[in-house]
């Protein structure tokens, strides 16, 4: 730079003017102010609707009398659907008979049975109200307009009432959908009832204050009053009806486990969750924002509608011989009802999800408009619909695939109590499948995956190729790791072993639990896990493949007749491979093979058997019981070992008595040694 060049400028600071006016919270509080005070308006318009409703002066109706006509005209209206019902109670109880899950379509068929008959106490309903409106509230004056909705909102009181009247069924324990005991069912039907109706009023009180022209004010203040109310009665219903959701949804959990813990959390979770409610509805009245109260009223709406889809749900896969936990024993494989069920159970909770973020993530909190949610969820949609049609694949090769997995037959706690096998070998197939089925969801994670960045607009070139030289970098970095794999495959192709076979590994051996791609597992007979690499198996000795011979050793008296414990062994050979529990195990029944050794005071007899591999040991117990219990009653003695008595005397033996058959006694010791030991057999 240059002697006389002038500094460059420093930067600009700009002052920008405070924002002029108030902050947000003093206009919500300002807000909440003016319609605290426009609460006397709001009361002062419920009270006039009696004088409004006033048409004596124009020759009509007074007040008094209309607000009695129409209050018979609900009575009736209510009075006609329990009378139908009880009409209808002899054959709404041979159909309940029918109801129960056992018998399968039929079920179904007599569940809509009596839903349509409930239904047809509603029919009555808006049947009355309907004619009640045609011949006595025809005109257009105020009074009739009013008659109307509120005849309206009776019938669709009713119509919503029938939803939880079919799911808990309170006079007809049969027919009930969910679990719940019968006081249980009574109380939260009667409460739900007594809710819906207090909400229908409270609806049509709104509209009567909007068709009066009533304030924004006054009708911010009304809402503010009802959410008050509709909470007080919220916690009424929750805190007498928290034995009855804890069973209703304690029984959802078989299917959604969500639901069970929603359940054993009903208190403090629900009135936490009518709290919320009543204040969004109080802050969108105050804020001037409807869509807050309009989102938790949606949202509330769509729990109770996945509440009672669920239910519905449940009640008709269990009627459809479903294999839930607890249902139907009709086999051990689950049924095809189970798989359609839980995928549509998965497409209706992200259809629930989706509605609930719009309505608030749009409505209320604005973080984006109506265009711009559309273009947001355009490529999320697309990439939902992979990964849901992903779970559908999954879960439908989960389906095919389930017959052929290994399953123990016995608890192993019995097993080792009774020193039997858990359970057969496993096939072929079931012993790849469990590798089959982990290939398979890689597989299928990984292109739901890619296809679903792709969707969101994301270059999947990139992850493609790392993935491949992250690959080739493992091959030539872990030739062990390779050499396991690859050992595993040639020893699964070969059909070296399979689950639950014993086996000899050189190293170990024990009977096969498991094994991943790299590695197997070996339980020991005294209880130790062994995990194998497969490089370092080596020779394969597999005792569990196809049948097995069991030889073992029995000492006799020197004096048996053999002839007579051959004819023994066959006769009891014949009656165990009878048996129901060995009758298919047994190959070659169980008999005597000959004499195996003749030792001091014994003969010693073989006996065998041929049988398949998995639980000898039981055949070979149940053989020797009979023959302990057989064998003595034929006049043959098991050998009887020796016990002998030493004697020792401190000074020489002078005489010795003969024994008493005749032989001479032991000879005198000579001088210095010990004397003979004699013994006793």
């Amino acid at each position: 730079k240059g002697k006389g060049s002038k500094p460059p400028p420093g930067p600009k600071i700009v002052k920008v003017p405070p924002k002029e006016g108030p902050n947000a919270f003093t206009v919500f509080f300002e807000r909440a102010d003016a319609v605290l005070s426009a609460t006397p308006v709001m009361l002062g318009q419920l009270g006039s609707i009696p004088g409004r409703l006033d048409r004596s002066a124009q020759g009509g109706r007074g007040a008094g009398g209309f607000l009695l006509l129409l209050g018979i005209i609900a009575a009736v209206a209510v009075a006609a659907e329990a009378m139908l019902r009880q009409v209808l109670a002899s054959v709404r109880g041979r159909l309940a008979a029918k109801v129960a899950p056992e018998h399968g379509l039929h079920s179904l068929a007599s569940l809509g049975a009596v839903a349509a008959l409930d239904g047809l106490g509603v029919l009555v309903v808006w049947l009355v109200c309907h004619a009640a409106a045609g011949a006595w509230f025809a005109g257009g004056a105020p009074q009739d307009r009013f008659a109307v909705a509120v005849l309206t909102a009776i019938w669709e009181w009713r119509l919503f009432v029938l939803l939880f009247r079919v799911v808990l069924q309170p006079d007809m324990p049969a027919a009930r959908l969910c679990t719940a005991g019968d006081r249980e069912a009574r109380l939260m039907y009667g409460r739900i009832s007594a809710v819906l109706l207090l909400m229908a009023t409270g609806r049509l009180l709104m509209a009567v204050l909007r068709a009066l022209g009533t304030s924004p004010d006054a009708l911010a203040s009304y809402q503010i009053m009802a959410a008050a109310i509709y909470l007080l009665a919220f916690l009424w219903m929750a805190y007498g009806s928290r034995e009855s959701a804890r069973q209703w949804f304690g029984g959802l959990a078989v299917v959604a486990p969500v639901m069970g813990l929603v359940g054993r959390h009903w208190i403090p979770g629900a009135p936490l969750f009518f709290a919320g409610l009543a204040v969004t509805l109080s802050y969108g009245a105050i804020s001037g924002r409807p869509n807050t109260g309009q989102a938790m009223a949606l949202t509330l709406e769509l729990v109770v509608g996945l509440l009672l889809f669920e239910t519905f749900m449940q009640a008709f896969v269990r009627r459809l011989d479903s294999q839930l936990k607890g249902r139907t024993p009709a086999g051990d494989t689950p049924k095809l009802p189970d798989v359609v069920a839980r995928c549509v159970r998965v497409a209706v909770l992200i259809g629930v999800v989706v509605a609930i973020a719009q309505s608030w993530v749009v409505g209320v909190l604005g973080l984006v408009d109506e265009s711009g949610w559309a273009a947001l969820t355009h490529s999320s949609s697309t990439a939902a619909v992979t990964l849901f049609i992903a779970f559908v694949v999954w879960e439908l090769f989960k389906y095919a695939t389930d017959p052929y997995m290994a399953r123990k037959s016995k608890d192993p706690a019995a097993a080792i109590a009774d020193g039997d096998a858990a359970a057969g070998p496993a096939s072929r197939i079931s012993t790849m499948m469990p590798l089959l089925r982990r290939a398979a969801a890689v597989l299928i994670v990984l292109i739901a995956v890619m296809i679903a960045l792709g969707d969101f607009g994301i270059d999947i070139t990139p992850l493609i190729a790392g993935a491949s030289v992250f690959g080739i970098a493992i091959s030539f970095g872990s030739q062990t790791l390779v050499r396991d794999i690859v050992s595993g495959l040639f020893y699964l192709s070969d059909d070296a072993f399979r689950v639950g076979e014993y086996i000899d590994a050189g190293r170990a051996k024990g009977t096969v639990e498991g094994f991943t791609l790299r590695s197997i597992k070996l339980r020991h007979q005294n209880g130790q896990v062994h995990t194998i690499p497969f490089g370092q198996l080596g020779q394969i000795t597999n005792f569990s493949r196809d049948w097995i011979t069991t030889k073992f050793n029995l000492r006799f008296a020197r004096d048996t007749d053999l002839e007579k414990l051959r004819k023994a062994a066959k006769k009891i050979g014949m009656e165990v491979a009878e048996l129901p529990q060995f009758k298919d195990e047994i190959l070659a029944p169980f008999k005597m093979q000959g004499v195996a050794d003749i030792v001091e005071n014994a003969v010693l007899v073989r006996f065998k058997f041929t049988a398949k591999p998995g639980n000898p040991a039981a055949i070979q117990r149940e053989a020797v019981k009979r023959l302990m219990s057989t064998l003595p009653g034929l006049g043959i003695e098991f050998a009887k070992e020796g016990a002998r008595v030493v004697l020792q005397t401190s000074g020489p033996v002078d005489a010795i008595q003969p024994q008493p058959d005749g032989t001479p006694g032991p000879e005198k010791p000579a001088p210095g040694k010990p004397a003979p030991a004699l013994a006793a057999g």
